[in-house]
């Protein structure tokens, strides 16, 4: 993993620490992102202690808005002339309905739409490695969530429960459909479950614990490390292993009309 360079959003806390930390200390140059610079100062400088790796560097971007994703990806692409692995993990989990300074509402725009962002911005300098991997963490939960057009911002009615669901189901769309636009390329784009985790958001939002961040990291750090996931797209891991995510994430034409309603809502042109 020496010559990889591998960016892991929401790595200051929870399964991103923990993914980041191992990958960095298999010798990887890894990038670290947080909402805060102290704390991606302070995560950096654990990680180096831990690991001897003195190959991080961190971007500090509040996910809740667009505006600083963009200026990330931007400063990404500045900084670095390839991105063999883009780790999309950051998360929230929001008890009632918040809006970002774009009028959107908070779970989706940072669990989905700021990663969905994101991706397409970097796909450029992913492009210049010779088989980048795209890596998002989704959950079993979205077995549970349908997809209604018309309450994607939770503007007819809003449960934060429900709200983390089609975060998760996004995810999920996102990434099968990105695979889907990907064929013909080596770039690869998987998703997984991390399985229930003890983490701070999972104790804060479902007061659970849950195995630990290591356990939970497991699996976003075999599908960004891995050989033998190695020309793998478009699919769904649970526990190191693929698994079938929900009957709903198969359907072609929800997954393009979800990916069009993204695109608009993120502010990128359409094909």
């Amino acid at each position: 993993m020496q010559s990889k360079t591998i960016l892991v959003t929401g790595s200051t806390d929870g399964i991103g620490k923990q993914t980041a930390l191992e990958l960095a200390g298999m010798g990887a140059q890894v990038i670290l992102h947080g909402r805060s610079e102290q704390r991606c100062r302070a995560t950096l400088d654990e990680i180096e202690r831990a690991t001897g790796n003195n190959r991080l560097c961190f971007y500090a971007a509040d996910f809740s808005s667009l505006r600083q994703v963009r200026e990330m990806a931007a400063a990404v692409q500045r900084d670095h002339s390839r991105l063999d692995v883009l780790v999309n993990n950051a998360g929230v989990y929001m008890h009632e309905r918040v809006l970002t300074e774009d009028g959107l509402e908070m779970t989706f725009a940072v669990n989905h739409l700021a990663h969905f962002l994101l991706t397409n911005l970097l796909l450029p300098v992913l492009s210049n490695s010779p088989a980048a991997r795209i890596v998002t963490v989704a959950s079993s939960a979205h077995e549970k969530r349908q997809v209604d057009f018309e309450n994607l911002q939770g503007e007819k009615h809003f449960d934060g429960f429900k709200a983390y669901l089609l975060s998760k189901l996004g995810n999920i769309l996102f990434t099968y459909e990105l695979a889907q636009r990907l064929q013909g390329s080596p770039l690869t784009a998987n998703c997984l479950h991390p399985g229930v985790v003890d983490t701070k958001m999972q104790r804060i939002s479902f007061n659970l614990g849950g195995v630990s961040v290591a356990e939970g990291a497991e699996t976003s750090i075999y599908l960004a490390s891995s050989t033998g996931v190695e020309g793998v797209s478009g699919k769904y891991f649970v526990s190191k292993k693929e698994a079938e995510s929900a009957p709903l994430t198969y359907d072609a034409a929800i997954r393009k009309s979800f990916w069009l309603v993204s695109e608009q809502l993120a502010g990128l042109s359409p094909e």
